[in-house]
């Protein structure tokens, strides 16, 4: 059971309008809105949310509270029940102290109405079951402190679970999958085995609704309650910001068989990104990014596929910009949300994501979110972060646990809307939505000296350390290699990012030589390890500096980083001759 993966992305829509040469920057603002199907914003929904806490702990009820403040949810739908404190509950546990009273609280609240639900149109011999035919709810938000795994039950038995894979016959799931399945539960439902999603891949986010099956569930979690608590902050700051950034797919290059359904899932996202203007970098090792890395401004991650938590991510500041969400596919990426080091989901909301998902059991590679759906959901339609989580899972009461405000809708406002309101509070922002701008443009085919154009009279360029950037890749392709080198220099004074910067070094560390500017080489390596000494491969680093001292008939310094070199490599092997440059 693989999930499915679209065998082709979105049409295109048509071009974006091209600027004269003659402040045309100006005239492309509007066409922002151009290649996206839909963008909404829907104020006022805490009203469609229920809160549940753990009352056995303190910081849960402060960690609900808070969230019903900031997005106005009644107090009478914040719901507190009596749990156990720990990552698991039985089935018995959650069937009694969470499942049974919380149906009784939504009825009796008024939350939502039980009836007879007509049996689906075209299924011959069905008779109608029970359900839900009216809600005030969509959403639940599970806070710190309540369980996220249900532990499995041996001596639950179900008949139809024999015609299940024999992997699959298995009933141990995530909390907050099998609440989202809190629907069906009125009715009943199977509980062994993955429970095909009714709503996978839908494009009506008005469907993502109880009366068709499914609660949108996440939770507020963490490795500890202030994490938990700032992520509705950090949500709201993003809608009013919006959510920018560099998109970054880790992927494997060559992978066995059963694993490929997988790797092109992870592809396809990245060129949706590309196609949707978004800053993307496709790294194809099979290795994760490594510590050296410059993992800038990271709006999105998605890859696979590491146990733990590594390579440029573990460092312990990660550049995650607010709102950002990264994922990785892992079989227990969600398995002990309170660990900074082990697994993947508790370790990336240390670091400062605000919204990520992973399995906290086994799930099988068919049992894992679409992220080309979820992107194009997010991103391109504008679902909140609750209806695109829920839209990419192809089945239910599994192992998925979502992890963020599934309120949260960055790309609710029009991108000419959060433009025009970026600019007129003088925000730095806007530099991101001038590069998005340009990113869209290139997807679609316009050339890139027209993009050049626009950036070299763009006012913001001059004073954007990610314009500035842009502008020298942009020559680079034009095969102008001065003035690419130029770009990135400036970009050096227009305060980057600490990851930008040690690309912006790299990069130019890089061109310098191939320019034959041998002491701006050798000043530019030389800088790259005095301020990266934890990052620069060292090795690296000394070869190319060796070789340089000897160009530049340095040969105290060329003999220093030899030997530095050869304290660097591992005992017993033999460093290689510096190359004459």
């Amino acid at each position: 059971m693989n999930p499915s993966v679209p065998d082709a992305l979105p049409a295109k829509t048509g071009p974006l309008r091209r600027g004269s040469r003659t402040r045309g920057w100006q005239r492309l603002i509007p066409a922002l809105m151009a290649g996206f199907g839909l963008a909404r914003l829907h104020a006022g929904e805490g009203d469609q949310v229920i809160v549940i806490y753990n009352s056995a702990v303190p910081e849960s009820r402060t960690v609900a509270v808070h969230y019903a403040e900031r997005r106005q949810v009644p107090p009478s739908q914040v719901l507190g029940f009596k749990l156990s404190t720990g990552a698991e509950m039985s089935r018995a546990e959650y069937r009694d102290l969470l499942q049974q009273p919380l149906l009784v609280a939504l009825t009796n609240r008024g939350l939502w109405e039980v009836g007879e639900v007509p049996a689906p149109t075209g299924s011959a011999g069905s008779t109608p079951r029970r359900g839900v035919v009216r809600a005030r709810i969509r959403y639940a938000v599970v806070c710190y402190g309540v369980p996220w795994r249900i532990k499995p039950d041996p001596g639950l038995y179900e008949p139809e679970a024999e015609s299940l894979r024999p992997e699959l016959r298995r009933n141990e799931a995530a909390v907050d999958s099998e609440l989202a399945c809190l629907p069906l539960a009125v009715g009943g439902y199977p509980l062994v085995g993955p429970y095909v999603n009714p709503l996978y891949g839908v494009t009506n986010a008005a469907l993502l609704h109880p009366t068709n099956g499914v609660l949108l569930v996440s939770r507020l979690d963490g490795p500890a309650p202030d994490i938990a608590r700032a992520l509705v902050d950090k949500a709201l700051e993003a809608e009013r910001d919006g959510l920018w950034g560099r998109a970054y797919f880790d992927c494997r290059g060559n992978v066995e068989p059963g694993l490929q359904p997988g790797e092109q899932m992870l592809r396809q996202a990245a060129e949706m990104a590309r196609l949707l203007g978004l800053p993307t970098v496709l790294d194809t090792n099979e290795a994760l990014f490594p510590v050296s890395f410059p993992l800038s401004q990271v709006g999105l991650y998605i890859g696979w596929y590491g146990e733990n938590i590594g390579g440029a991510l573990a460092r312990a500041r990660v550049e995650f910009m607010p709102g950002a969400f990264a994922y990785h596919l892992h079989s227990f990426a969600a398995a002990d949300l309170r660990s900074t080091d082990r697994y993947w989901v508790g370790p990336l909301l240390q670091r400062g994501v605000t919204i990520t998902m992973g399995p906290v059991y086994e799930p099988y590679l068919g049992g894992t979110p679409d992220m080309t759906i979820f992107i194009s959901r997010f991103v391109l339609e504008g679902f909140s972060f609750g209806e695109a989580a829920w839209a990419c899972q192809p089945v239910l009461s599994w192992q998925t646990t979502v992890v963020g405000d599934p309120l949260y809708r960055p790309y609710g406002r029009s991108p000419s809307a959060l433009h025009a309101d970026l600019e007129s509070r003088g925000s730095p922002l806007v530099a991101w939505s001038h590069l998005r701008l340009v990113n869209l443009n290139l997807a679609r085919g316009t050339p890139v000296a027209e993009m050049v154009t626009y950036l070299e009279q763009c006012p913001v360029t001059r004073q954007s350390a990610v314009l500035t950037e842009k502008l020298g890749e942009l020559y680079d392709l034009q095969g102008k290699p001065h003035s690419a080198a130029l770009m990135w220099q400036r970009a050096l004074t227009l305060d980057p990012s600490p990851q930008q910067r040690l690309r912006l070094l790299l990069l130019l560390a890089d061109r310098f030589e191939k320019l034959e500017q041998w002491n701006d080489a050798y000043e530019t390596w030389r800088t790259l390890l005095r301020d990266y000494p934890d990052q620069i491969e060292k090795p690296v680093a000394y070869r190319r500096l060796a070789a340089l001292a000897e160009r530049l008939e340095k040969p105290d310094e060329a003999r220093q980083y030899r030997q530095m070199l050869e304290t660097a490599l591992p005992q017993g092997t033999n460093p290689p001759a510096a190359k004459a440059l």
